[in-house]
């Protein structure tokens, strides 16, 4: 979605290697990995930065081959999943910083404009959700109630 509101063409990324089974270096099981994604969730760090952390510390290549599931599905399994996903979550709260920043600089065109483009990706990325049933057909977006939101 990075490249929705632009000219450019964007950057282009490293695709991951086709594998269908553990590497043999991997050393971690699947309820090693499985506690150490909890264990960091509870000390709050974010799921994108979850395999990261697995793959830079502790060998960890992949945690969909080593334990059949996603890092949020793992927190799914174990009721401890945020109620909003990550990338939605940012993007409200990039907006409420916006805002915060329109309240005090009300002629600074280029945030405004800004903020109408992240409430579009919001808007968008709700309407895809809807569409997978990750949330539910009755949420909304209001800039309103956007922190209450959040603090739930």
């Amino acid at each position: 979605m990075a490249k929705m509101h632009t000219k450019r063409k964007g950057k282009s990324g490293s695709k991951k290697p086709l594998r269908t089974e553990v590497p043999e270096w991997s050393n971690v099981s699947a309820e090693d990995a499985t506690q150490l994604v909890l264990d960091m969730w509870k000390q709050g760090i974010p799921t994108s930065q979850i395999g990261m952390i697995l793959r830079d510390q502790y060998g960890v290549g992949d945690v969909k081959l080593l334990t059949g599931k996603k890092v949020t599905q793992i927190l799914k399994d174990n009721e401890v999943a945020p109620h909003l996903p990550e990338d939605l979550t940012n993007l409200i709260v990039k907006a409420l910083r916006l805002r915060k920043h329109l309240g005090a600089n009300k002629h600074d065109l280029h945030n405004k404009r800004s903020l109408q483009l992240t409430e579009s990706k919001i808007r968008r990325l709700v309407k895809y959700y809807h569409g997978t049933k990750v949330l539910p057909m009755d949420w909304v977006y209001k800039p309103d109630t956007a922190e209450m939101m959040l603090s739930r």
